[in-house]
């Protein structure tokens, strides 16, 4: 490289060939550019940016400005999760998702968006839409979500989402959507008018994972499926489009689950072998964590029970049993064997009254502040539009990166 620069001064010597010459100018030209680019590469990464000067800049010349950001000195690990802004939040998305997301803070850079553009994959009140957006992102500050140390973001307000999910949708085989399972599931509950975004929103959910480069994704057990597809997907493209690649880079890590502990499966009240849902059409079946009191209380009388006097843990034949005991655990703060050797003799009559002072003393502070945030909007608006900000960073060299090679830009 130091003979290439010295070469541009160099004198016309009279016992050079014309030959060696030409050589010598054509590596004088391969110089000047590397520095002109060197220097456009400096200029983009300063905080004003002549745009004058780097309207003309090709697709490679933008990677390279990117470059030092994609790998920073001893970054973190990254996580990315999210929930869909269709109803309250209820214990199973705040046990099983949320509660996890506030420990990992401390030990991930983490990524947890707004999913809305998967809440409409089925149908949809626009209204309800833009409204459960805030009250999501109300629910995840006052659950113990820091925007501070987590970027906090709408999907939908991140194009880039939309661009890679088509991109990763071309290179994704019929055969692998057909063997998910949550599909055939959601689309027998939604008999008419099944819409070809429920057949491909695993692509989506691929898209998410992969724009972020997020090495951990946490997942429950009906999530998994999916997670596994953003594999398949990541490692065809990867292995596709090696020689293509900026720097024959690869374009995607290769993320790996995170399995949660205790609560990462709440059970549904009205049955203890069904999961605790949103979509779930019997309102009783789930306690939202915007519940009152006299609601919490009216759902535990109602919850499904048998007839067997005294508590038990993981008897197949009582899965009420063990779900609600697990469920007073979680909200007592102690662990499922604890609360069995403080209940095991408890009746019913006995026993759901404990679980619902319990209940409702977990949820007062969560609740409190999330109708302090929910009064705010402004504030609500301000950490989704600086989120927003911080995730296309991260999303759009990504996007550059994918796009320049598939063959686009120039």
């Amino acid at each position: 490289m130091h003979r290439q620069e010295r070469s541009v001064g160099w004198p016309c010597c009279v016992g050079l060939a014309s030959g060696a010459m030409t050589a010598i100018s054509s590596l004088a030209r391969s110089a000047r550019r590397k520095r002109q680019r060197a220097k456009r590469r400096v200029d983009q990464g300063a905080t004003s940016v002549d745009v004058s000067e780097h309207a003309t800049a090709s697709a490679t010349d933008t990677l390279a400005a990117g470059e030092a950001a994609q790998q920073p000195e001893a970054r973190r690990q990254r996580v990315l999760s999210g929930v869909q802004p269709t109803g309250d939040l209820h214990l199973g998305n705040y046990f099983g998702a949320i509660n996890n997301w506030v420990s990992m803070q401390q030990d991930y850079e983490s990524f947890f968006c707004i999913v809305d553009l998967h809440a409409i994959t089925v149908p949809h009140e626009p209204k309800m839409l833009r409204q459960s957006v805030l009250s999501t992102a109300a629910a995840y500050l006052a659950c113990g979500i820091d925007a501070e140390k987590s970027c906090v973001f709408v999907q939908s307000s991140v194009p880039e989402h939309a661009q890679l999910n088509w991109l990763l949708t071309t290179q994704t085989q019929m055969a692998w959507l057909n063997q998910m399972t949550q599909y055939k599931e959601k689309a027998r509950k939604q008999v008419a008018g099944v819409g070809a975004g429920l057949f491909t929103y695993p692509v989506l959910m691929a898209a998410d994972i992969l724009l972020y480069q997020a090495d951990k994704v946490p997942v429950g057990e009906d999530q998994f499926e999916h997670l596994c597809l953003a594999r398949d997907i990541a490692n065809k493209m990867n292995r596709i489009y090696k020689k293509t690649a900026y720097k024959k880079r690869r374009l995607f890590r290769i993320p790996e689950a995170l399995i949660g502990g205790a609560g990462a499966r709440v059970m549904a009240l009205s049955d203890g072998n069904s999961k605790m849902s949103k979509s779930d059409p019997d309102e009783n079946s789930r306690i939202c964590i915007t519940d009152d009191p006299t609601v919490i209380k009216r759902k535990v009388k109602k919850c499904k029970t048998d007839t067997q006097e005294g508590l038990e843990l993981d008897n197949p034949e009582r899965p009420e049993a063990t779900n609600l005991l697990k469920l007073y655990s979680l909200v007592r703060r102690i662990t499922p064997q604890e609360a069995l050797a403080e209940c095991c003799d408890d009746r019913w009559g006995d026993f759901k009254p404990k679980l619902t002072e319990a209940l409702i003393a977990y949820l007062e502070p969560i609740q409190s502040e999330y109708h302090r945030l929910l009064d705010d909007q402004a504030f609500l608006q301000g950490t989704l539009e600086k989120g927003k900000v911080r995730a296309q960073e991260v999303a759009a060299q990504t996007l550059q990166s994918v796009e320049y090679a598939m063959g686009f830009g120039f």
